[in-house]
């Protein structure tokens, strides 16, 4: 039996693997209650530390001057992407792109720490949809600011097919999606110098920005690495 400071959320099978949502209680910071992710058996994302995913809608935002701005979020994870944009009075429109019904469900149901304050904000709009299969389209409209957090990196991705996204091919489809002076930006647990060398023969300008956290219960900094391009 699971210890009483442990709660499966939800638990469904998916085309990528087991999905798992979970909170605990931080043995070390009683009274602290986490929510994490798991796919495939393995750790995907946790409440607990947070800063990348935010970090990557608020420097694409930095980058921006514009005002009323069209953003599209590629996963929806646990939402801290799309609240970090909706907090910009900026921010016009946020749609995110979620492969996953399943986790579309969470944000419903209010199992997701933020799922109150998202639904709540008329900015917002979730759809189902594969967003690396949108971004290998023709647009139907284009955006602002496009933020992937999908893949755990460039080279570890969740399926083999979101492997052309990444190749200079993959990224000359994808900007045709971005409006004039449009950032994209792109979350990474781990550092890609192939990746960030296709962005520099597609983009005129490219940013690599890692984000440090220390994780004290393990006495290690973990370093996430988010990349930035933009034409203009």
């Amino acid at each position: 039996m699971p210890p009483p400071n442990f709660k499966i959320l939800a638990y469904d099978e998916t085309p990528l693997g087991p999905l798992c949502l979970r909170w605990r209680e931080l043995l070390a910071e009683p009274g602290t209650i986490v929510t994490e992710v798991s796919l495939n058996h393995e750790f995907l994302m946790s409440s607990y530390n947070t800063a990348s995913e935010r970090a990557l809608a608020s420097v694409a935002l930095e980058m921006h001057a514009g005002k009323d701005l069209d953003v599209l979020v590629g996963g929806l994870g646990l939402g801290y992407t799309a609240r970090e944009a909706l907090r910009s009075s900026r921010v016009g429109r946020v749609e995110v792109v979620e492969f996953l019904p399943q986790v579309i469900g969470w944000l419903d149901q209010g199992l997701i720490p933020l799922a109150g304050e998202l639904k709540a904000d008329p900015r917002l709009a979730v759809v189902q949809e594969d967003v690396y299969r949108r971004l290998a389209e023709p647009p139907a409209r284009a955006h602002d600011l496009i933020l992937i957090d999908v893949d755990h990196s460039p080279e570890d991705r969740l399926a083999a097919a979101n492997g052309s996204f990444y190749t200079e091919e993959g990224l000359e489809r994808a900007k045709r999606h971005l409006k004039p002076g449009g950032v994209l930006g792109v979350w990474s647990y781990d550092e890609s110098s192939p990746f960030a060398e296709a962005l520099r023969r597609v983009f005129r300008e490219v940013r690599v920005e890692p984000v440090e956290f220390h994780n004290r219960f393990v006495g290690q900094t973990q370093t996430d690495w988010l990349f930035f391009a933009r034409e203009s």
